[in-house]
C-alpha cells in the first residue's frame, strides 16, 4: 500500500493509545466518534493499559478519528498512538466496543 493514499480511498488504521487510556470512558467516547464520522470497526482495552483501535473508512475519516485518539476523552492523557496502515477488508458494518 503506498504510504500516502488518495483521501477518498478506504483503508484500516490499526492504532495501539497509550497512556491514561483506560478507566476514563475512553472506548466509549471512541465508539461515538467513530460512528459520526462513518467509520467501522471496533475499539478494545489490552491487558498492558493501552487500547487497541482497527477502524475502516476513507483516508480523510480515518485521519479525522486520529486526531481524535492523540487526545480522547477529558479524563485521559494520552502519551502516544503507533499507527499502521494497512489495505481494508470489509468486514465491519459499525462500529463498537470488543471484549
Amino acid at each position: 500500500m503506498p504510504a500516502t493514499p488518495p483521501s477518498d480511498s478506504h483503508v484500516r488504521l490499526h492504532a495501539i493509545v497509550h497512556g491514561r487510556v483506560q478507566g476514563v470512558n475512553f472506548r466509549g467516547t471512541t465508539v461515538r466518534e467513530a460512528s459520526a464520522r462513518g467509520v467501522t470497526g471496533w475499539v478494545r482495552n489490552l491487558r498492558d493499559g493501552t487500547v487497541e483501535v482497527i477502524a475502516e473508512g476513507t483516508r480523510s475519516q480515518l485521519e479525522s478519528l486520529l486526531q481524535f485518539l492523540h487526545v480522547g476523552p477529558p479524563a485521559a492523557n494520552v502519551t502516544g498512538v503507533d499507527v499502521q496502515w494497512l489495505e481494508p477488508t470489509g468486514e465491519y458494518n459499525s462500529f463498537r466496543v470488543r471484549y
